[in-house]
């Protein structure tokens, strides 16, 4: 069950940011100037990449947005650290 909800987190940002990206390419678009910094996002922080992209529009993103985008930074972040530590006692126990 574990290993599921790691492959959900894992996967169903990406999952949704490259359907929404396929589906709503104007919003992209109009987002990000260029198609490598969204494609680095999707790969490395996709729930801040969401976020953004969520909390874009042409005026500017608000104080809102930003504690949104904030919060899906450490929700990447969190997933990251999350993964090291719960593999600390693999890796101890390898360089016994």
């Amino acid at each position: 069950m574990v290993c599921l909800a790691g492959a959900v987190l894992l996967l169903g940002p990406r999952v949704a940011a490259v359907l929404w990206w396929l589906f709503d390419s104007t919003r992209w678009n109009a987002a990000f100037s260029t198609w490598v910094i969204p494609a680095l996002g999707i790969l490395f922080l996709p729930w801040t990449t969401l976020a953004f992209v969520l909390m874009w529009n042409p005026s500017g993103i608000s104080a809102f947005g930003l504690i949104l985008v904030a919060l899906g930074f450490v929700v990447d972040i969190g997933s990251y650290a999350g993964g090291a530590y719960s593999n600390k006692d693999q890796l101890s126990s390898i360089y016994r």
